[in-house]
Formats: structure tokens, C-alpha cells, sequence
């Protein structure tokens, strides 16, 4: 009867042996990958070049991410083959098929953000260096990733809002379109001419740098409001934000120089308080002292502040 010293000699004689034979394959193997990785980014540079060729870089970029993780992953199923021959890719894939669940339910937000992304950039509704107001973010887009847009705002900071959230929310591109309109609301006062305003303001306006001739700027009688009779300026300018904050100063300065030089009032809200002591001889009577009380024979009756102030100041206790 054998010892289990000698017994446990002999294992570990065989499992190295094993391991000395299987030497060359775990070398063909790590050798397959290397060539594997090689072709794979190739591929992945070739997918970008053909994209950025398009004028689509983050398409390719997402895409040529894709191909190379796939293209590795069918790399290392070959390369286990190699090193153990009875196990066959099929049955990898198959045992990954079976598992495929539970990774979808753990991956869940990834893949939905890596599938919004991948519509986005195939749709193209915005593309990078448009400026874009999302989820209440306003600014410029520096990049598509697969997992979500990347937006620069006007002073100076970075958003990254997921692509589920982009894709299945209301987004505003302002660089959509070549040019853009921008409005004002100006109050001026009763005792000036509306039409005459008007003309003054819209020859002011037309002649500022920036202001597109066509379509041509405005200004609309619009409101009759406690102070001020209101005229809507409306002008289209480039849509980028620069262009829209400078033109619309420029703007403010020709019509305040415009009302300035024409006389024209630029009133502030203004508003009446009247004040009684109540000594008046009309003071009680209703149907003499209106000032919002209704008319008619039988007027409610005054309240007299002295003495309900007295009432609740003797009620008081000390």
C-alpha cells in the first residue's frame, strides 16, 4: 500500500508534467492575442479614419470601440481553445447565452445609454460644436461618447448628462439654423406717439452692426400696460450665443440713445396711494366718496380704524 506522501509526489509530478506540455499552447495563445490586439486597434483606426473622412468622428469613435471590444472578445474564446482543446468556442458562447440575462439586468442603464448614443449618432439630431439647451444645461457640445454627451457651458464648465436622458428629453439646438431671432420689450410713455416711437426705434435697430436685413427687424405697438405703452423690437442675428449677446447690447445703447435724442419718455412704474384722516365732511358716505365702493342707495358701511383699534386694545389684558 502506498504511503500519501509518494501519492501526493506523483500528482504533483503529473500536473506538471501536464503544465510542461501545455506550455507551447499557452504561448501560441498569448501569441494570438497579441496579433489579435494588433489587428484590432488597425481595424478600429481604419473605422475612425473612414468616419472622420465623413465628418463623423464620434460615430466612428463609438463604433470603433465597439468593433475592437467584439473583435477581442472572439480573440480570447480562440486563444482558451488553444490552450485547452476540449473546450470549444460554441460552448462558450453558449454558457454566455445562458448568463445573458442577468448581464442585461446588471448592465441595464449601460447598454440603454450605449444604444441612445449610437441612435444619436446615426440620426445626427445635433452634432459637435452645436450649442444645445438640454435637462435645463445650456452650451456648446464637445463630444458624443458612448455613454453621454459631453456639454461645455458659456462660463467655463463641463455637463455630462447620459444619452437616455438626452435621447428621450426635449432639446433645444440653437446653432440649428444659420440665423436666430432675438426680441425687447420697450415701455414708453402715454403722452408719446406710438407710431412715431416705433419708427424712431426700428430705424435705430436697422442700423446696428449684426442685424440681419433680411428678414427685416421690427418694432410692434404690443401693449397697453399701468405705466407704459409697451413696443416689441424683434431682429435676427448668427445664432451662435456670442453673437446673440452683442448685438442685442448694441441694441439696448441705440434705443436708449434713439428715446434720449427724440425726447421720447422711457418711463419707471409709477403708482398713486390716496390717504384719508377721515375728517372730511364726504368721509362714511359711499355714495360721495367712491374710490372703489359700489354705488347705490344703500352703501355698506364705513369701518372706522380708531375705534376698532381701541376695541382690541381694551380687550388686551395686562
Amino acid at each position: 500500500m502506498q504511503q500519501p506522501a509518494s501519492i501526493i509526489q506523483q500528482q504533483i509530478g503529473v500536473m506538471t508534467a501536464g503544465l510542461i506540455e501545455r506550455v507551447p499552447f499557452v504561448v501560441a495563445a498569448i501569441g494570438f492575442l497579441v496579433i489579435a490586439y494588433i489587428v484590432g486597434r488597425l481595424v478600429k483606426r481604419a473605422v475612425i479614419a473612414l468616419a472622420v473622412r465623413r465628418r463623423r468622428p464620434d460615430l466612428g469613435s463609438v463604433i470603433g470601440s465597439l468593433v475592437f471590444g467584439g473583435f477581442m472578445v472572439m480573440a480570447l474564446l480562440f486563444a482558451s481553445a488553444i490552450v485547452f482543446p476540449t473546450v470549444h468556442p460554441g460552448d462558450i458562447v453558449a454558457a454566455l447565452g445562458i448568463g445573458s440575462v442577468a448581464i442585461g439586468f446588471a448592465f441595464k442603464d449601460i447598454l440603454q445609454n450605449l444604444l441612445a448614443g449610437l441612435l444619436l449618432l446615426i440620426r445626427r439630431p445635433y452634432r459637435r460644436g452645436d450649442q444645445i439647451v438640454v435637462k435645463g444645461f445650456e452650451g456648446s457640445v464637445e463630444h458624443i461618447e458612448s455613454r453621454a454627451t459631453l456639454i461645455r457651458t458659456y462660463d467655463g464648465r463641463r455637463v455630462i448628462i447620459p444619452n437616455s436622458d438626452v435621447y428621450t428629453s426635449p432639446v433645444v439646438v440653437n446653432t440649428a439654423y444659420d440665423l436666430r431671432r432675438d426680441e425687447i420689450d420697450i415701455g414708453i410713455g402715454y403722452a408719446d406717439s406710438p407710431a412715431q416711437a416705433a419708427n424712431y426705434f426700428l430705424a435705430a435697430i436697422a442700423g446696428v452692426e449684426g442685424v440681419e436685413s433680411e428678414p427685416a427687424p421690427e418694432v410692434l405697438p404690443w401693449a397697453l400696460g399701468d405705466s407704459t405703452v409697451d413696443l416689441k423690437a424683434r431682429w435676427w442675428t448668427a445664432s451662435p450665443r456670442t453673437d446673440q449677446v452683442h448685438v442685442r447690447s448694441r441694441i439696448i445703447l441705440a434705443i436708449y440713445e434713439t428715446a434720449k435724442a427724440h425726447g421720447i419718455d422711457l418711463p419707471f412704474p409709477t403708482q398713486v396711494m390716496l390717504f384719508h384722516d377721515q375728517t372730511e365732511e364726504s368721509d362714511g358716505d359711499r355714495t360721495r366718496q367712491r374710490e372703489g365702493w359700489p354705488a347705490g342707495d344703500k352703501p355698506p358701511r364705513p369701518r372706522r380704524f380708531k375705534s376698532e383699534l381701541f376695541e382690541s386694545t381694551e380687550k388686551m389684558p395686562d
